[in-house]
């Protein structure tokens, strides 16, 4: 092969030394990359050779060469995704260390902790020599199992560093091997070290997927490590205010927010018995998104929330089209995401086409309370208040209110669903005495809250929620769930009691519940290496059984972990502690899509968490997982890939990704607008919800040039949503409409409304989803 004259080149060094381009060395480089990849290394150095410049510094060097690899990422060739990651994993380490061999980590933990990047205790809490047994458990070969879009987002977002002069400090395994000695710091010395090792083999294998605030965090002096925090806001300027400091608190320290505000009372209502005129809920939305927005999380992510508000509220109509583009910028407020909040007495009004009543919380007393604990109780006061006619009040077809909230997600994709009945009826919590009342940013959440007086009060209650998940994908039989999940719950406890709490409701909330929310990604390539699908059902059974055995297992770690701690303070306030397990509270019309034989013994474990209770309220929760998954090379969440290369813009260019196993995969997978609907992922959801006791970022998907007019109609949107309601689905996420390039956006290709029974189909009618759901 004949190259360009590469000794033309001059390479400036990082310390300012310049030297002429060797082809030898070039070449070694290119070819240590490519090493044992289905890649041309002759193909990239001839492509990078034609892009050498005179002068270059090793940074532009090592950039262009990871460029040519990144470009010819494809399905024809996916082991450049790999190539490409070296050669960014080449560049971080001689940045980070000043060469590609990385230094001992007693050495490298000393230095760091004296230039103030990591915590202190990590020199306190270990000795040098448990520094030499650990140092000689990491496996920083497995570096190079990332995919370039993997190091990219690590090098962008969990990667210890100055965020302004762009110097790294850590490479991968030394972020893997200090997170896990920082959950365990404070573990029994006889036996953490082993606890450290076998959760660092979990976490650097790719068997368990950690969150961006663990990632980003675990080792350094920020000890905050919770992804959802969720405020409820009562009806005082007090509590408003309380919730905005709390808000720019949290955000700034890399949390999501889920803000209940349907408590805030409607424009025109008396304030002070009729002494001032209440100005209504938006202006107290943008004090919110305000206080969302002022922070950048240090470089991390950006700030973001969800805001939760009934379907009943007396301003719904102007809350709904919040966030369209339609209107100025006085009646929107469009940097948020919104959740509407439904129970069963909602959807018995839209199927016998009736009107849904609209009211200001204020005005009608314990309604507002009784929505999420008491749905008898909620029926009661709001059909009295409807014949009330002292009470201030609007009317609504019920038809016209679920389209416009339908048609408001359709067009922006970002207006979630909570159903409040289902979060209460089939959750760890009993709802008398702890309600849920809301969700998270993700809609993945379920916790109780209370309303913060003030800032310090310590009768509010801020509910925090810590992450991980499973990687189905890497997990070759279901035997490996119980060790994972052992480990998983020990570390997730270990950093409850070791991160800092920002507000005493926060602090009393996570020791008390002690909640934790692991989940799956990867599921796509799970089915795909089953050979069973989304949409025909085939799936089905395989999903029953693996969620079955994730959520039996947390619960068995958590009871071992009890049997050590104690349970959580708060556990007799859980269904657990009555003996009542998820299996026991579903919605049962999940009996005709799959069948019900359990494979565990579910009694057993009841009898043992009634006897020696559980460390943890709260143990599942299925989340988005948009970035961790990457980083662990697998497919998100539970979702479906809309293609086989995925393509995902960030500060850091385009990142494309090619999904896990492809040469052996590619005739299984299932892409996501090759689903003919939504029928088959709903019901695999409606099975996961059986099992996991918090809740699900689920998403509905629909492609226009399916339909008539290239318009989604409206009937067959509401038909879903009561089919996520009658098989006791808790929440929805994302509404994603395929554009005409075949990318997935939110875009308004709704058609119109007509007449009720023109959307529904008799079996729609939620009177026959189940004995949990009763209307």
């Amino acid at each position: 092969m004949s190259l360009p004259n590469l000794t033309d080149c001059v390479i400036i060094k990082r310390d300012g030394r310049r030297e002429k381009m060797t082809l030898e060395k070039f070449e070694r480089v290119i070819e240590w990359a490519a090493s044992g990849l289905n890649v041309s290394a002759s193909h990239v150095m001839l492509t990078a050779s034609k892009m050498l410049q005179h002068e270059m510094t090793t940074d532009e060097l090592h950039n262009m060469i990871t460029k040519v690899c990144a470009d010819l990422i494809s399905t024809d060739y996916p082991d450049y995704q790999f190539m490409a990651a070296r050669m960014s994993i080449f560049r971080i380490r001689k940045i980070a260390y000043g060469q590609y061999a990385p230094p001992h980590l007693y050495d490298h933990v000393n230095r760091l902790v004296a230039l103030g990047k990591y915590d202190e205790g990590l020199l306190k809490d270990y000795t040098k020599e448990d520094y030499e047994y650990l140092n000689s458990k990491i496996d920083h070969k497995r570096d190079e199992n990332f995919s370039y879009a993997a190091v990219r987002q690590l090098e962008g977002k969990y990667l210890v560093q100055n965020r302004v002069t762009g110097q790294i400090y850590e490479s991968a395994q030394m972020l893997y091997i200090l997170a896990s000695m920082t959950l365990f710091s404070n573990y029994n010395k006889a036996v953490r070290l082993e606890k450290v090792v076998r959760f660092y083999n979990a976490i650097s294998t790719f068997k368990i997927s950690l969150p961006t605030p663990i990632m980003a965090g675990a080792r350094t002096p920020t000890r905050q490590y919770s992804s959802c925090v969720l405020i409820e806001v009562g009806d005082s300027l007090d509590s408003i205010n309380a919730a905005s400091s709390a808000i720019v608190k949290y955000i700034s320290q890399r949390a999501g927010i889920g803000l209940n505000v349907g408590a805030i009372r409607a424009l025109g209502s008396e304030i002070r018995g009729g002494e001032a005129f209440h100005t209504g809920c938006v202006p107290f939305y943008k004090h919110f998104q305000t206080a969302v927005k002022s922070c950048s999380q240090g470089g991390v992510r950006g700030g973001a929330a969800t805001l939760f508000y009934p379907l009943w509220h007396l301003e719904v109509e102007s809350l709904l089209v919040l966030k369209n583009n339609r209107g100025v910028e006085d009646n929107r407020v469009r940097h948020l995401d919104y959740a509407v909040q439904i129970n069963k007495l909602m959807y018995s009004r839209l199927i016998k086409d009736q009107d849904i009543t609209l009211f200001s919380p204020d005005a009608v007393p314990g309604m507002y309370e009784a929505f999420f604990n008491d749905q008898a109780k909620f029926e009661e006061l709001y059909t009295a208040a409807e014949n009330n006619h002292a009470i201030r009040k609007k009317r609504v077809k019920a038809i016209d209110l679920f389209s416009a909230f339908a048609q408001e997600r359709a067009s922006t994709g970002r207006i979630y669903l909570q159903n409040v009945d289902h979060c209460n009826n089939h959750s760890p919590f009993i709802s008398s005495v702890a309600p849920i009342r809301q969700s998270n940013l993700c809609l993945e959440i379920a916790l109780p809250t209370k309303p913060v007086g003030l800032e310090d009060d310590p009768d509010g209650e801020i509910a925090l929620c810590t992450l991980s998940a499973f990687n189905l994908g890497e997990i070759e039989s279901l035997d490996e769930i119980e060790e994972l999940a052992d480990i998983a719950v020990e570390a997730l406890n270990q950093l409850l009691d070791y991160q800092d709490y920002l507000l005493p409701g926060a602090k009393k909330s996570s020791m008390d519940r002690r909640t934790l929310g692991v989940g799956t990604i990867n599921f796509a390539a799970y089915l795909a290496k089953h050979g069973v699908k989304y949409s025909d059902g085939s799936a089905n059974r395989l999903v029953h059984e693996t969620f079955e055995a994730i959520q039996y297992y947390l619960i068995k770690a958590s009871m071992k972990q009890a049997k050590v701690h104690g349970p959580c303070p708060k556990f007799h306030e859980t269904t657990y502690s009555q003996g009542i397990m998820p299996v026991d509270t579903y919605t049962k019309r999940v009996d005709e899509i799959v069948d019900n034989t359990l494979l565990l013994d579910w009694d057993s474990l009841a009898k043992d968490v009634m006897k020696f209770g559980m460390r943890n309220s709260t143990l599942s929760a299925l989340m988005p997982s948009e970035t961790s998954s990457q980083i662990s090379n697998a497919t998100n969440g539970i979702e479906p890939p809309r293609g086989f290369v995925s393509v995902k813009s960030s500060k850091d260019g385009v990142l494309k990704q090619v999904v896990p196993h492809y040469e052996q995969l590619k005739d299984a997978y299932e892409l996501l607008w090759d689903i003919p609907d939504n029928k088959g992922y709903i019901e695999l959801v409606a099975i996961m919800q059986k099992f996991v006791d918090q809740t699900i970022s689920a998403n509905t998907n629909y492609d226009p040039t399916k339909f008539p007019d290239g318009k989604v109609p409206m009937k067959v949107i509401l038909s879903d949503i009561i089919r996520c309601y009658q098989l006791g689905i808790k929440t929805l996420y994302y509404h994603n409409t395929r554009d005409s390039a075949g990318k997935s956006e939110s875009v308004q290709a709704v058609a119109e409304p007509a007449k009720v029974h023109e959307y529904l189909e008799d079996d729609d009618d939620p009177n026959s989803c189940g004995d949990t759901c009763k209307i």
